[in-house]
């Protein structure tokens, strides 16, 4: 029997999507910009103490392959040749450092991630213009070296925020060392107006510029695919890659949010609002950031966004899953909204680790107000949806007062928007419309489109007129403006409430003592001295 002719599709482009929960390959078509297969793993992550997080950089990097290989599995049992692939794009989970030695290619360390609370601020004093880096009062990135005595040992090692292009280039066998400019704008070492190295930051911090990667442009061919030749997927040897952009970066590009204030709402674990803020950059007085969108080549201009995170939105389906046991698995709590279709009063500010944008304030605490003895747990799930609209709306406000120009809609992608409850909620709370692609894999899409569309490759093209239509699901508000805003000025007021929670008093150091106040001490100091002085006199023994 003659074997069964393979599909031709046109120029194929594939994706690395390596988040922090999970690694992902997907395999879209250039012209139409369809999903064709896509393969999946889980990587684990470790807390070795509160507030930070590390996951195995070798795991990784396996998971990558892992991923390549089944999907091109997967798509040969489609008949679809994996010879069309022309390109491949990465997108990464920014912030997270890797150290390891440049000559045998092996990590010193666990992958570092950002701390997972807001941390300590950031003295503005410190830090020149021009730098991106988080306002007053933000979480700093940091570089963890404690597999180091000394910066001196770093000159023989290579750190970088993204060690993919570098690994599937070769490694240790004439990889290239490289990142893109949205990747390198996260590292608070970076000028993102010369888009330079910072040499008076990388002194600050005590960090050797001959060690950090080369910076380049989101797409351009960076090197060529060159992978180990035990796995199936060493059949994509050759294929350039040349599209790299941090994962928030590519999701607004995967919304073709290419326009001067276009934004969208990325919700996962946290939620990550980005608006485009064009080649001008606007620097934030209400709480965000300022950072690099993308530049899409090199001769291509570089465009800015400004930028609101908030730290719980995802994970508060699991809090209630895992920690409290109200919900069986996570699809369980738009039932469980739906039923009451309303709090009743109830406010959940989820800051378990501490409140990000627009207030940077680690001493707030996740509470439940507004109970009575009607509440259940159908209204703790419906007010655990409208804690992730509040937070976004947070931001959307901050974000329209220094751009000076509000959002006429939203544009949303991420896990949580297959949750209509969630989106008709958002809807109402931001009173706009709230719009979500058919297409969920933005991010994946849009490192897809930038490696496509790299010079030497051209098999996608990001001029309006060429771009395939999205079929978007559109959610409008359906409250008055009215009981919109007297909702969302009961939740600002549950969260001063949540502020204060946590004091500057280690638990370590145990009980505070009566004496550290200085009064009190003294009196009773002096108390007993009068007991004993009585005592005495009065000849009691």
């Amino acid at each position: 029997m003659a074997a069964a002719k393979k599909a031709v599709l046109g120029p194929l482009v594939g994706a690395v999507d390596q988040g922090t929960s999970s690694t992902r390959f997907l395999v879209f078509n250039s012209k139409t910009a369809e999903l064709l297969s896509h393969h999946q793993v889980e990587i684990k992550q470790e807390f070795p103490r509160e507030g930070w997080v590390e996951q195995d950089p070798k795991e990784i990097l396996q998971s990558v392959y892992e991923c390549i290989e089944k999907t091109c599995e997967k798509l040969g049992q489609l008949n679809i040749d994996i010879s069309n692939i022309k390109a491949i794009g990465v997108s990464n989970q920014r912030e997270t450092t890797v150290v390891w030695d440049k000559l045998t290619g092996e990590p010193l360390y666990n992958a570092v991630a950002a701390p997972v609370s807001p941390g300590p601020s950031v003295p503005v004093a410190v830090v020149p213009s021009g730098a991106s880096v988080p306002a007053a009062g933000t979480s700093s990135v940091w570089l963890d070296l404690r597999t180091q005595s000394t910066v001196e040992n770093l000159y023989k090692r290579i750190p970088g925020n993204n060690n993919f292009v570098k690994s599937l280039t070769g490694g240790v066998n004439g990889g290239v060392h490289c990142t893109d400019v949205t990747n390198a704008s996260r590292t608070m070492l970076f000028n993102i107006h010369s888009l330079e190295w910072d040499k008076e930051l990388c002194d600050f911090f005590g960090i050797p510029m001959e060690i950090l990667p080369n910076v380049r442009s989101s797409s351009e061919i960076y090197g060529l695919m060159k992978i180990s030749h035990s796995l199936k997927a060493g059949a994509l040897e050759g294929v350039p890659i040349s599209g790299c952009l941090g994962d928030q970066s590519a999701a607004l590009v995967g919304q073709m949010c290419f326009q001067d204030g276009q934004a969208k709402n990325t919700y996962g674990t946290g939620c990550f609002l980005l608006c485009n803020t064009g080649h001008k950059c606007v620097f934030s007085e209400h709480g965000l950031l300022t950072t690099v969108a993308y530049k899409l080549g090199r001769d291509k201009p570089v465009y800015y966004a400004l930028e609101g995170s908030v730290a719980i939105a995802g994970a508060v389906i699991r809090w209630l899953r895992d920690n409290l046991g109200i919900i069986k698995s996570s699809e369980e709590i738009e039932k469980l909204a739906k039923e009451v279709g309303t709090s009743y009063g109830c406010y959940f500010v989820p800051a378990f680790s501490g409140l990000y944008a627009p207030y940077w304030e680690p001493s707030a605490r996740g509470i439940i107000c507004g109970l009575t003895q009607f509440t259940n747990k159908c209204h703790i799930a419906f007010a655990a949806l409208e804690a992730v609209c509040f937070q976004t709306r947070e931001i959307l406000d901050a974000m329209n007062r220094d751009c000076g120009i509000p959002l006429s809609h939203l544009q949303v992608d991420g896990g949580m928007t297959s949750n209509k409850i969630l989106m008709q909620l958002q809807a109402d709370i931001l009173y706009i419309p709230v719009v979500k692609p058919s297409m969920p894999e933005t991010t994946a899409l849009g490192a897809a489109m930038a490696a496509g569309a790299a010079e030497g490759v051209g098999v996608w093209s990001l001029e309006p007129e060429d771009l395939s239509a999205v079929t978007m699901e559109r959610f409008e508000p359906q409250i008055n403006a009215e009981e919109s805003e007297i909702r969302y000025s009961t939740w600002k007021k549950a969260v001063m409430k949540s502020m204060g929670w946590v004091t500057t008093q280690s638990p370590e150091s145990g009980d505070p003592s009566i004496f550290c106040s200085l009064p009190l001490g003294i009196f009773i100091v002096s108390s007993m001295v009068m007991l004993i002085g009585a005592r005495y006199i009065s000849g009691i023994p």
